[in-house]
């Protein structure tokens, strides 16, 4: 069933990046930015409430707490920076660069969290980075 979720994922990722080279055309990124992450809070938000999973918050720990800040701190700052590549580069070439971060977090997710990878995966690994210094270079 993951699967299904990631296939979602992926493809309202394109439509992220289609919709916002469409929305930025001659508006700053940092506030094309912004009014993106009060509709991605109301959005969240509103499942939460609707979900009923606010009675969950109390739940949280300190280090759920650290973790999920520098997690959204890290989601701006990769927002911020995207859409400043959408608005001086082709989606094209953007969106697969940015998706480079598939094999970094392969990469991080060995070192911090001491998950195996096999023989295939570090080949799809290099594929992924091959495939993104050609789409620099395209």
């Amino acid at each position: 069933m993951w699967w299904i979720f990631a296939l979602l994922s992926a493809l309202f990722a394109a439509l992220t990046a289609i919709f916002a080279k469409m929305g930025i055309k001659n508006v700053d990124t940092d506030l094309a930015t912004a009014i993106r992450t009060v509709i991605i809070l109301i959005l969240a938000w509103g499942i939460v409430f609707f979900k009923g999973a606010t009675k969950n918050i109390s739940l949280l720990t300190r280090e759920n707490l650290i973790f999920l800040c520098l997690s959204g701190i890290a989601t701006g700052l990769s927002w911020i920076f995207y859409f400043k590549a959408l608005q001086a580069g082709k989606v094209s070439q953007v969106a697969p660069v940015d998706k480079i971060s598939v094999a970094i977090a392969v990469i991080l997710s060995v070192i911090f969290l001491h998950e195996k990878i096999s023989p295939l995966g570090i080949f799809g690994v290099l594929l992924i980075i091959s495939g993104t210094i050609l789409m620099i270079y395209s």
